[in-house]
């Protein structure tokens, strides 16, 4: 058959990559429809609105969000490390979907590089490369996305009295911004914060939202 041969012709490089290619592009190809059915999409961003909406867009170090476990794969340590490392706080890079769109993007940059004759040890780095670029891409825009959906009709004054917790350290008395993540209008947002206390508010610690500066930035103190 004209498959079989055609496979038979391909080097074992190029057959490796498209055994990663096709497979990975047929799942995120379902997955995509199946958000856009508003089945399953929930933990990329795009589902009810609920707090699995914000699923993507927050750390793993807030407990008290519901967030899909089977997201998540290197756990709330290592991916933290991952942000710190590449100057990427806020972002959550290793999501179901951003692995699946790494090994779609590995595998086809993958099978054109081999095409096109390059040579195996350039084609798996730059493979590599682009891969995760995808991945942090994926990453940026669904967080984008989310701050549009939380932000659109956002009034901050309505946090005045919820508590959340820091995600960026807060500087003592109103000396520089933090950010918090506080529960606004029935979602999970992230917000600049200041407070009058006179000792920083550290990361992971719970506060209270007692005011609000002028038009972003809420005022808070340690719970």
């Amino acid at each position: 058959m004209f498959i079989i041969d055609w496979w038979n012709a391909l080097s074992g490089a190029a057959q490796v990559f498209y055994c990663i290619a096709i497979p990975s592009t047929l799942v995120l190809v379902i997955q995509t429809v199946l958000m856009f059915m508003g089945i399953g999409g929930e933990s990329d961003g795009f589902g009810d609105g609920g707090v699995d909406d914000v699923g993507d867009a927050l750390p793993d170090d807030v407990p008290d969000i519901d967030i899909d476990a089977g997201d998540g794969v290197f756990g709330e340590d290592a991916l933290n490390d991952v942000q710190d490392l590449v100057g990427l706080n806020g972002l959550r890079i290793f999501t179901l979907r951003g692995i699946i769109a790494f090994f779609v993007t590995f595998g086809w940059v993958g099978i054109v590089m081999e095409a096109a004759g390059a040579k195996l040890w350039v084609t798996i780095p730059v493979a590599l490369v682009c891969g995760f670029a995808m991945m942090v891409l994926l990453a940026i825009l669904f967080r984008a996305v989310m701050r549009l959906r939380s932000d659109g009709n956002a009034d901050n004054r309505n946090a005045v009295g919820t508590a959340g917790k820091v995600y960026l350290t807060i500087p003592p008395s109103r000396s520089g911004e933090g950010k918090v993540q506080v529960m606004l209008q029935g979602s999970y947002v992230e917000r600049n914060a200041v407070t009058d206390d006179s000792e920083a508010i550290p990361t992971g610690s719970e506060i209270i939202v007692v005011g609000v500066s002028g038009q972003t930035d809420l005022v808070v103190r340690r719970k």
